[in-house]
Protein backbone atom coordinates (compact mmCIF):
# COMPACT_ATOMS: atom_id res chain seq x y z
CA UNK A 1 0.00 0.00 0.00
CA UNK A 2 1.44 3.39 -0.95
CA UNK A 3 1.25 6.73 0.86
CA UNK A 4 -1.66 8.02 -1.24
CA UNK A 5 -3.76 4.94 -0.44
CA UNK A 6 -2.97 5.32 3.26
CA UNK A 7 -3.85 9.04 3.14
CA UNK A 8 -7.23 8.17 1.62
CA UNK A 9 -7.84 5.65 4.42
CA UNK A 10 -6.99 8.29 7.02
CA UNK A 11 -9.33 10.79 5.37
CA UNK A 12 -12.10 8.18 5.16
CA UNK A 13 -11.79 7.59 8.92
CA UNK A 14 -11.95 11.29 9.87
CA UNK A 15 -13.91 12.88 7.04
CA UNK A 16 -14.29 16.62 6.75
CA UNK A 17 -11.49 17.62 9.17
CA UNK A 18 -8.99 16.41 6.56
CA UNK A 19 -8.83 17.87 3.06
CA UNK A 20 -8.30 15.70 -0.03
CA UNK A 21 -4.73 14.34 -0.10
CA UNK A 22 -2.39 16.38 -2.28
CA UNK A 23 0.45 14.67 -4.09
CA UNK A 24 3.43 16.59 -5.42
CA UNK A 25 6.60 14.92 -6.72
CA UNK A 26 5.67 11.69 -5.01
CA UNK A 27 5.08 13.30 -1.60
CA UNK A 28 1.61 13.12 -0.05
CA UNK A 29 0.21 15.85 2.19
CA UNK A 30 -3.03 16.01 4.17
CA UNK A 31 -4.31 19.36 5.42
CA UNK A 32 -6.02 19.19 8.81
CA UNK A 33 -8.63 21.93 9.27
CA UNK A 34 -9.18 21.34 13.00
CA UNK A 35 -5.88 21.44 14.94
CA UNK A 36 -7.65 20.07 18.03
CA UNK A 37 -7.95 16.70 16.25
CA UNK A 38 -4.20 16.25 15.70
CA UNK A 39 -3.79 13.78 18.58
CA UNK A 40 -6.61 11.51 17.36
CA UNK A 41 -5.41 11.72 13.74
CA UNK A 42 -1.81 10.87 14.65
CA UNK A 43 -2.90 8.06 17.00
CA UNK A 44 -4.95 6.48 14.21
CA UNK A 45 -2.11 6.95 11.71
CA UNK A 46 0.27 5.11 14.03
CA UNK A 47 -1.95 2.32 15.35
CA UNK A 48 -4.16 1.60 12.34
CA UNK A 49 -2.04 2.64 9.36
CA UNK A 50 1.45 1.71 10.54
CA UNK A 51 3.06 5.17 10.66
CA UNK A 52 5.23 4.11 13.57
CA UNK A 53 8.01 6.66 13.09
CA UNK A 54 7.68 10.42 13.59
CA UNK A 55 10.47 11.88 11.48
CA UNK A 56 9.97 15.50 12.46
CA UNK A 57 7.56 18.22 13.49
CA UNK A 58 8.32 21.57 11.92
CA UNK A 59 6.78 25.01 12.21
CA UNK A 60 6.42 27.74 9.62
CA UNK A 61 5.92 31.40 10.52
CA UNK A 62 3.52 32.97 8.01
CA UNK A 63 4.15 36.43 9.49
CA UNK A 64 1.58 38.96 8.33
CA UNK A 65 -1.01 36.30 7.49
CA UNK A 66 -3.76 34.71 9.51
CA UNK A 67 -3.38 32.02 10.73
CA UNK A 68 0.20 32.88 11.51
CA UNK A 69 1.71 29.42 11.97
CA UNK A 70 1.65 26.14 10.09
CA UNK A 71 2.71 23.03 11.98
CA UNK A 72 3.88 20.13 9.81
CA UNK A 73 4.10 16.50 10.99
CA UNK A 74 6.36 14.21 8.92
CA UNK A 75 5.38 10.55 9.39
CA UNK A 76 6.97 7.36 8.13
CA UNK A 77 5.97 3.69 8.27
CA UNK A 78 8.90 1.30 8.62
CA UNK A 79 6.93 -1.71 7.38
CA UNK A 80 5.34 -0.15 4.29
CA UNK A 81 8.08 2.48 3.74
CA UNK A 82 5.58 5.25 3.04
CA UNK A 83 5.94 8.91 3.99
CA UNK A 84 3.00 11.12 4.93
CA UNK A 85 2.88 14.79 5.77
CA UNK A 86 0.08 16.30 7.88
CA UNK A 87 -0.25 20.09 8.05
CA UNK A 88 -2.40 22.21 10.32
CA UNK A 89 -2.63 25.93 10.97
CA UNK A 90 -2.55 27.73 14.32
CA UNK A 91 -3.59 31.34 14.84
CA UNK A 92 -1.45 33.84 16.69
CA UNK A 93 -4.22 34.51 19.21
CA UNK A 94 -4.42 30.85 20.22
CA UNK A 95 -0.81 29.75 19.50
CA UNK A 96 -1.51 26.37 21.11
CA UNK A 97 -2.44 22.87 20.03
CA UNK A 98 -2.56 19.42 21.65
CA UNK A 99 0.61 17.42 22.13
CA UNK A 100 1.29 14.19 20.24
CA UNK A 101 3.99 13.10 22.69
CA UNK A 102 1.63 10.37 23.94
CA UNK A 103 1.62 8.93 20.39
CA UNK A 104 5.36 9.15 19.67
CA UNK A 105 7.75 9.84 22.53
CA UNK A 106 10.15 11.63 20.19
CA UNK A 107 7.53 14.38 19.76
CA UNK A 108 8.59 15.55 23.21
CA UNK A 109 11.78 17.17 21.90
CA UNK A 110 10.27 18.41 18.63
CA UNK A 111 7.47 20.18 20.48
CA UNK A 112 9.88 21.66 23.01
CA UNK A 113 12.00 23.08 20.18
CA UNK A 114 8.95 24.64 18.49
CA UNK A 115 7.83 26.11 21.80
CA UNK A 116 11.30 27.48 22.51
CA UNK A 117 12.01 29.04 19.13
CA UNK A 118 8.50 29.96 17.90
CA UNK A 119 6.44 30.30 21.09
CA UNK A 120 3.73 27.79 20.17
CA UNK A 121 2.50 25.83 23.18
CA UNK A 122 1.54 22.14 23.20
CA UNK A 123 -1.27 21.44 25.63
CA UNK A 124 -0.77 18.25 27.63
CA UNK A 125 2.99 18.08 27.01
CA UNK A 126 4.73 16.33 29.93
CA UNK A 127 7.67 18.76 30.17
CA UNK A 128 7.18 21.89 28.06
CA UNK A 129 10.24 24.00 28.75
CA UNK A 130 12.97 25.58 26.67
CA UNK A 131 15.41 23.22 24.98
CA UNK A 132 17.90 25.60 23.31
CA UNK A 133 17.51 29.07 24.83
CA UNK A 134 17.85 29.52 28.59
CA UNK A 135 14.85 29.57 30.92
CA UNK A 136 13.61 33.10 31.33
CA UNK A 137 14.72 34.23 27.85
CA UNK A 138 11.89 36.59 26.89
CA UNK A 139 11.85 36.05 23.10
CA UNK A 140 11.32 33.35 20.48
CA UNK A 141 14.19 33.81 18.00
CA UNK A 142 12.87 31.92 14.93
CA UNK A 143 9.85 34.19 14.54
CA UNK A 144 10.06 36.35 11.45
CA UNK A 145 9.51 39.52 13.51
CA UNK A 146 12.64 38.74 15.56
CA UNK A 147 15.48 40.96 14.24
CA UNK A 148 18.42 39.26 12.51
CA UNK A 149 20.83 41.08 14.81
CA UNK A 150 19.05 39.74 17.90
CA UNK A 151 17.63 41.64 20.86
CA UNK A 152 19.56 42.68 23.93
CA UNK A 153 18.52 41.07 27.20
CA UNK A 154 19.74 41.30 30.77
CA UNK A 155 19.01 38.46 33.14
CA UNK A 156 21.31 38.93 36.14
CA UNK A 157 22.89 35.67 37.24
CA UNK A 158 21.53 33.79 34.23
CA UNK A 159 22.65 35.26 30.92
CA UNK A 160 22.96 38.42 28.90
CA UNK A 161 23.11 39.20 25.23
CA UNK A 162 23.74 42.17 22.99
CA UNK A 163 22.55 42.82 19.47
CA UNK A 164 25.14 41.56 16.96
CA UNK A 165 26.47 43.95 14.33
CA UNK A 166 25.42 42.96 10.83
CA UNK A 167 28.04 44.89 8.95
CA UNK A 168 31.36 43.10 8.63
CA UNK A 169 31.01 39.88 10.42
CA UNK A 170 31.50 37.52 11.98
CA UNK A 171 31.50 35.76 8.59
CA UNK A 172 31.53 37.67 5.35
CA UNK A 173 30.93 36.42 1.81
CA UNK A 174 32.34 38.01 -1.31
CA UNK A 175 30.01 38.41 -4.29
CA UNK A 176 31.33 36.85 -7.48
CA UNK A 177 34.86 35.73 -6.81
CA UNK A 178 37.03 33.54 -9.00
CA UNK A 179 35.84 30.23 -7.48
CA UNK A 180 33.76 28.72 -4.68
CA UNK A 181 36.69 28.91 -2.27
CA UNK A 182 36.89 32.68 -2.70
CA UNK A 183 33.14 33.06 -2.08
CA UNK A 184 33.10 30.86 1.03
CA UNK A 185 31.85 32.68 4.15
CA UNK A 186 34.77 33.25 6.52
CA UNK A 187 36.38 35.85 8.69
CA UNK A 188 38.12 38.30 6.38
CA UNK A 189 40.92 40.78 6.89
CA UNK A 190 40.91 44.18 5.13
CA UNK A 191 43.28 42.87 2.42
CA UNK A 192 40.92 39.95 1.52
Amino acid sequence: MNALDLAHKLRAAFGAVLAEPAEFRGEVTLKLTDPEAIGRICGFAKLELGFDFLLDITSIDNYGEDPRWTIVYHLYGLAHQAHLRIKTDVSEEKSELPTVSHVWRTANWHEREIYDLMGIRFRGHPDLRRIIMWEGYPYHPLRKDFPVTGKPSELPGVAFSKAAPIEGGPFVTVPGGKDAMAREPRVRTPED
